[in-house]
């Protein structure tokens, strides 16, 4: 298959990307990593009449960190580059962990950090980690620049509140908590592939091995990534025994409204999710640091 025609613009400047988007509105993509958005113009899934190419902007595949110790991340930062980097791995060892699961190597080169998330499928890792941190994102127009939260940017399936004329520029981590413990799994029919069902978690412990702030995501569950609010409730200082771990299995199974597909049902998901929160909670439990091991 070959796209439909469409106009090509490569502007070597953030203002100049932002004066064509701002002119061309609705009929304008973006082109970032092109790892989601070339393979639907293929098919013509997608038919923009206008093609923005940021790949010659400077300074949206940053890696910095901040003066609390969190991270900001540009847009264009392509997943394996975050996969190698020291800095990710010292400030934010559940983001570094989980970037070998996003499909594979070839696509890691291309694939951008902010393509995922502006791409927004629900059953990809980027979208429920960046729930999980309470990742801010900074979307720049002609004339000004907004900040969402990650939690008001998902809106559905493959659908956020970035508006017609805006474009994601940087995305802000929160400083990672010393000695959390943290995990993530995911459900795949083959390697590489979306999930079926996958969870990140991440906890921290009080002086009596109680848990405390316990954040849980789901992907691949729904139309867009999922905090699983009541069994972070139904965790929070307790210890982690038996019953606490069928507790959370429980409360996740009966929280998740999962759709049925091609690739697993709702009762699948629903089942699965419950189980593999469970696993999740055991291996950051079994962690004895923070690093990330491969």
């Amino acid at each position: 298959m070959k796209p439909a025609p469409f106009e090509y613009h490569a502007p070597t400047t953030l203002d100049e990307a932002l004066e064509l988007l701002n002119q061309h509105g609705d009929d304008a993509k973006v082109l970032a990593g092109g790892q989601s958005l070339m393979p639907l113009m293929n098919l013509r899934l997608a038919r923009p009449k206008v093609i923005v190419d940021i790949n010659r902007l400077r300074d949206l595949d940053r890696i910095e960190s901040t003066a609390d110790g969190g991270l900001v991340i540009g847009a264009m930062a392509r997943h394996r580059i975050l996969e190698k980097s020291p800095r990710v791995r010292e400030l934010n060892p559940l983001l570094a962990a989980a970037m070998p699961l996003i499909g594979h190597f070839q696509i890691r080169n291309r694939g951008t950090i902010g393509g995922s998330l502006v791409h927004a499928d629900p059953a990809a890792e980027l979208p429920a980690l960046s729930l999980l941190f309470g990742c801010e994102f900074s979307l720049a127009r002609k004339g000004g620049v907004r900040v969402v939260s990650a939690a008001d940017f998902f809106l559905g399936y493959l659908m956020t509140a970035i508006e017609p004329g805006e474009l994601l520029t940087d995305i802000r981590f929160p400083k990672w908590s010393a000695g959390s413990k943290w995990a993530i799994d995911e459900i795949t029919r083959r390697k590489g592939d979306f999930a079926l069902v996958g969870v990140a978690l991440r906890a921290d412990l009080d002086g009596g091995a109680n848990l405390q702030d316990v954040g849980i995501a789901m992907f691949g569950v729904g139309g867009k990534p999922q905090r699983i609010a009541s069994a972070e409730a139904l965790l929070k200082g307790r210890r982690v025994d038996q019953t606490a771990l069928r507790t959370l299995s429980q409360a996740v199974a009966n929280e998740l409204e999962p759709d049925s597909d091609v690739h697993a049902s709702a009762a699948y998901r629903k089942e699965v999710g419950g189980v593999l929160a469970r696993r999740v909670l055991e291996s950051a439990l079994a962690r004895s640091d923070g690093k990330v091991v491969h």
